[in-house]
């Protein structure tokens, strides 16, 4: 299955610390990655989590997939596999 979830619909307030403090309940969390606007700094909203097993990311998805976390529900799944991007034609690819 997957151990990497996407944790969708969060307050623009949480960070990597509270967040990996909420998964750190269902198992030992491997990483915790809060997207950011790179011009603002500011969360986009969503976040990555990788939890060290399997059934630690399921039991995350079964008790927290709609729950509250500073006001808002998350939406939490399996992330999918970063999709490879085309390239745009900038300066690093002319060589």
């Amino acid at each position: 299955m997957g151990n990497k979830l996407y944790i969708g619909n969060l307050a623009f307030s949480v960070n990597s610390e509270n967040l990996s403090q909420l998964f750190t309940k269902y198992g030992a969390v491997e990483s915790v990655k809060v997207i950011t606007d790179r011009d603002t700094g500011r969360s986009k909203g969503f976040a990555f989590v990788e939890m060290s097993t399997d059934d630690a990311a399921n039991k995350c998805i079964e008790d927290l997939n709609g729950r509250e976390f500073e006001g808002r529900a998350m939406n939490i799944a399996i992330a999918k596999p970063q999709e490879r991007r085309e390239s745009r034609g900038g300066f690093r690819n002319r060589y």
